[in-house]
């Protein structure tokens, strides 16, 4: 039983004699468990955050007809690289130009800045479609439904992203929040080529070394 005991001892001439002053705790340990037991259920737990990712498979061939033709123009390619820093192509790679590849980061300015340069048309809309949903113009179900109509837009970019051994898994969480931030509605992890792999190892040499004659 937790208690205070105050007060006590002898009273000396002239002064009143001291109670002795008894505080019982125990009542406070059962209020507090019935309020956190109370804030248990009455607070929405936070939810964690999921998203759907879709892989191709092999198992089923596409028809040509069904094929999709994608854009070149609307294409990136983003390599995710050692040290925190990520390189980007737009449409087909140039193997034999490593002035193709630029170095980027994670960071707003970096990769952010670039998808949403060039998907500014779907963000747009997709920033006015959420406002809409916070001002509860608009259902759950409907964003939903919109939010993909939105992202299916022609106009959209198309990303394609390939981590090499170096880089962070911390690193693919980053560019797959980019893909929220920026409304990216189609986006692919696939794996590194050697064609990758050789434009990527000519632009940390060569590159690096032009860099060092322009110092």
């Amino acid at each position: 039983m937790a208690e205070i005991n105050t007060g006590g001892g002898e009273a000396k001439k002239g002064k009143p004699k001291k109670q002795n002053l008894r505080v019982d705790f125990t009542p406070m340990v059962d209020m507090n468990m019935l309020l956190i037991t109370f804030f248990m259920f009455v607070t929405t737990l936070s939810k964690p955050q999921m998203m759907n990712l879709v892989m191709p498979t092999k198992d089923v061939p596409i028809e040509k007809e069904r094929q999709s033709k994608v854009d070149k123009n609307k294409t990136v390619t983003i390599i995710l690289g050692a040290n925190d820093v990520a390189y980007y192509y737009f449409g087909e790679p140039k193997y034999e130009d490593y002035n193709s590849l630029i170095a980027s980061d994670y960071s707003p300015a970096g990769i952010r800045a670039m998808l949403t340069e060039r998907n500014s048309k779907v963000l747009i809309n997709m920033i006015e479609l959420r406002e809409q949903k916070y001002q509860e113009k608009v259902t759950p179900e409907q964003f939903n439904e919109r939010s993909k109509e939105i992202k299916d837009d022609k106009e959209g970019m198309v990303v394609v992203i390939k981590p090499t051994d170096n880089a962070t898994y911390k690193n693919l969480v980053d560019v797959l929040d980019e893909m929220q931030i920026c409304a990216i509605g189609t986006y692919a992890i696939v794996p590194m080529t050697e064609g990758d792999e050789f434009l990527l190892k000519n632009y940390e040499t060569k590159g690096a070394a032009y860099a060092e004659t322009k110092k």
